[in-house]
C-alpha cells in the first residue's frame, strides 16, 4: 500500500503538482484507443507532463479572459487532454461542466446555457454540435478542439476557435494556483435527466478530495494498476481518476468502454482493479465464454448492480472477487466487500460517516424485510449538504428531516445488511408480482439471437393501475436471420410464463447514457413511433 493514504486538503493541481515531486517518473494515466485495424494506440502521462500541461493551458484560459468562478464545458470522450483541463481550471479558480460528448441540439444548448459556459475544451468530433448550437448560448465566446479540427473549416463561426497543439505551446511562466476555500464548486456535473431538464450537482473540492483515497481501505496499493472504460463525465470513472492520482497508482482508461476487448485490455496493460456498473454488467457476461476467461491479472472488481443470479458464476469465470457498492454523486454510500460476510446480493452496509436507514413514506423507519426509500445521513449529526445548480427547491427535496433521500427503493435485513429493489417509480409489476427484469435480460442474453437487450415496463390502456406491459428492447446479432417468434419460443421454454416479455422490440442500438445505462424513456418513444404501443 502507498503512503498517501490520507485524504488530500488541497485542490487538485496542487495535489498533482506535489506528485510531480513525489513521483516524476510514474506514468500515472495511461489512454487506451483501438485504431480501425483493431490495433491498440496509447497515449501516457506523468504527473510533471501533466502539471506542465494544465499550466500552458491555464494561461490560454487566462488569455481568453476566464477568471475565478467562471465555468467552462468540457465535452470528448475520454483523452489525457480531459484531465489536463480538469487541472487547469483548478490552478485558476474556474470551475468544468462534464458534458456527454454525444450529447447535441436542445439539449445540448440548455446544458451550456444553463451553466453559463464562457467556453468549451472539446475533442474534433464534438465541435459541429457546439457550432450548431452556438447562436443559443449568450455566454459561449470559445472553442479549444482536441484532435485534427482546424479552424479554417470553422472561419463563419461568432466563436473564436484554436487548437488544443496550440494552446500547449502558449509561452509564460507557471501560474500560482489561485487561494480558494475548498468548498467552492470544482465542478458540475449533470444528472441524467430522465424527467425534465437534467440537474447539475455542484461538486466542491472538499467533496471530490474526500474520497481521493477511498480505494485504500480496500486493500488497494502500490501493486494494482486500476482500469475503467467509464467516461470522465461520469461520477464513477472520476473516482477510478481521483485515486490514481492521490495514491499514486497507475491506471488505464479506455477511450470507450467495449465489452468484446475489456479484458484483452486488462491483459495487456497488467490492470488488476476495475469498476462495472449494472448496464454494463450482462453485456460482459453475454459476451461468448473462452477458455482464458480467468486466466488474467485481474483481482478485485467494484460492481455496482450485479444481479445476484450470475453473482457467483461471474466470480468463478472470470477468476475475480466482487466488491458490491451503492452510492450516488449526491452523497452517501455503502459496500460490501470481500471477506465482510455480507450476502450475496447486498448492496452492503454504509461506509463510517454515514447511517444509512429505509423510511416509508411518513419518514419512519421500516422493520427488517419491509420495502422503503434507501436513505442517509451523517453519523456526527454534521448538515448534509445538496446543491443543485440555480434550482433551490430540488436541493431541498433531496434532504429532508435531516435525511438525504435516495429516490431509491429497497430492504434492510435483520443483521443491517441492505439491498436495492429499483428506483421509485420503477419496477414492473405483472399480474399482481414483480418481475425480475435483470433475471429476463439475463436469460436473453444467453439467445444467440441476441446482441444486446434492455428489459423495461410500460403503462398501458391494457393495464390495471399500477401494472405495466412487459418490454424487451433487443439489438438481434444477426437482423437477415432473427426470428421474433423463435425468440419467443426461447423465452418460453427458459422463463417463467410471467417473465416472458409481452412486446419484443427490435432496435439497431439500444438507447443508452454515458456510463452504458438504457434510456428508458426513448425506448417509450420509439414504441409508439412505431405505434407498438398507444
Amino acid at each position: 500500500m502507498t503512503d498517501a493514504v490520507t485524504t488530500p486538503q488541497v485542490v487538485l493541481a496542487a495535489l498533482v503538482r506535489e506528485q510531480a515531486a513525489r513521483l516524476p517518473d510514474l506514468n500515472v494515466i495511461t489512454f487506451v484507443s483501438l485504431d480501425e485495424g483493431g490495433n491498440y494506440v496509447d497515449e501516457t502521462r506523468t504527473f510533471p507532463q501533466l502539471y506542465t500541461n494544465a499550466q500552458a493551458l491555464a494561461r490560454a484560459l487566462k488569455n481568453f479572459g476566464v477568471d475565478q468562478h467562471d465555468n467552462i464545458a468540457l465535452m470528448m470522450n475520454n483523452h489525457p487532454e480531459f484531465v489536463e483541463t480538469m487541472i487547469a481550471t483548478t490552478v485558476i479558480g474556474a470551475a468544468f461542466v462534464p458534458i456527454d460528448p454525444r450529447t447535441m441540439g436542445a439539449k445540448l444548448a440548455y446544458m451550456l446555457d444553463f451553466t453559463e459556459c464562457r467556453g468549451v475544451v472539446c475533442a474534433d468530433y464534438c465541435v459541429a454540435s457546439v457550432l450548431a448550437i452556438a447562436g443559443e448560448c449568450k455566454n459561449l465566446q470559445w472553442l479549444i478542439v482536441v484532435g485534427t479540427a482546424s479552424p479554417q473549416t470553422t472561419t463563419a463561426s461568432p466563436l473564436k476557435i484554436r487548437s488544443y497543439t496550440d494552446v500547449m505551446a502558449t509561452p509564460g511562466a507557471d501560474l500560482p494556483i489561485i487561494e480558494q476555500p475548498l468548498d467552492e464548486p470544482m465542478f458540475m456535473m449533470f444528472t441524467s435527466g430522465t424527467t425534465g431538464n437534467p440537474k447539475a450537482v455542484i461538486n466542491s473540492h472538499q467533496k471530490y478530495m474526500a474520497l481521493a483515497t477511498s480505494m485504500a481501505r480496500f486493500g488497494v496499493g502500490a501493486s494494482d494498476r486500476l482500469y475503467t472504460g467509464l467516461s470522465l463525465t461520469h461520477i464513477n470513472a472520476q473516482n477510478t481518476l481521483r485515486n490514481a492520482l492521490a495514491l499514486g497508482i497507475p491506471a488505464v482508461f479506455s477511450r470507450k468502454f467495449t465489452k468484446s476487448r475489456l479484458w484483452d485490455i486488462c491483459r495487456r496493460y497488467n490492470c488488476t482493479v476495475f469498476n462495472l456498473l449494472g448496464g454494463m454488467i450482462p453485456e460482459i457476461y453475454a459476451v461468448p465464454e473462452r477458455p482464458d476467461d480467468a486466466n488474467n491479472p485481474v483481482r478485485l472488481i467494484f460492481s455496482s448492480g450485479m444481479p445476484v443470479h450470475i453473482w457467483e458464476k461471474f466470480k468463478r469465470r472470470f477468476g475475480v472477487e466482487l466488491s458490491e457498492g451503492y452510492g450516488a454523486t449526491e452523497g452517501g454510500g455503502m459496500s460490501n466487500p470481500p471477506g465482510s460476510g455480507g450476502p450475496v446480493g447486498s448492496i452492503g452496509k454504509p461506509s463510517p460517516d454515514w447511517e444509512a436507514a429505509i423510511l416509508d413514506e411518513n419518514g419512519n423507519r421500516c422493520p427488517p424485510h419491509v420495502e422503503g426509500e434507501i436513505c442517509f445521513r451523517r453519523r456526527d449529526g454534521g448538515p448534509i449538504v445538496v446543491d443543485y445548480y440555480k434550482n433551490t427547491d430540488a436541493s431541498n427535496e433531496k434532504v429532508r428531516g435531516g435525511w438525504l433521500h435516495m429516490g431509491d427503493l429497497g430492504h434492510m435485513d435483520e443483521n443491517g445488511w441492505f439491498f436495492f429493489h429499483h428506483r421509485v417509480g420503477g419496477g414492473v409489476r405483472k399480474n399482481g408480482d414483480f418481475v425480475n427484469t435483470t433475471l429476463v435480460e439475463i436469460v436473453l442474453t444467453q439467445s444467440p439471437l441476441v446482441d444486446d437487450v434492455f428489459v423495461y415496463g410500460v403503462a398501458t390502456a391494457k393495464n390495471v393501475a399500477g401494472e405495466k406491459t412487459l418490454i424487451a428492447a433487443i439489438v438481434p446479432t444477426d437482423t437477415s436471420t432473427f426470428s421474433e417468434s423463435a425468440l419467443l419460443d426461447y423465452c418460453r421454454q427458459h422463463l417463467e410464463k410471467n417473465d416472458v416479455p409481452e412486446i419484443i422490440q427490435v432496435l439497431e442500438a439500444i438507447p443508452k447514457t454515458i456510463s452504458e445505462k438504457p434510456i428508458e424513456k426513448a425506448c417509450i418513444d420509439l414504441l409508439r413511433e412505431r405505434e407498438l404501443i398507444s
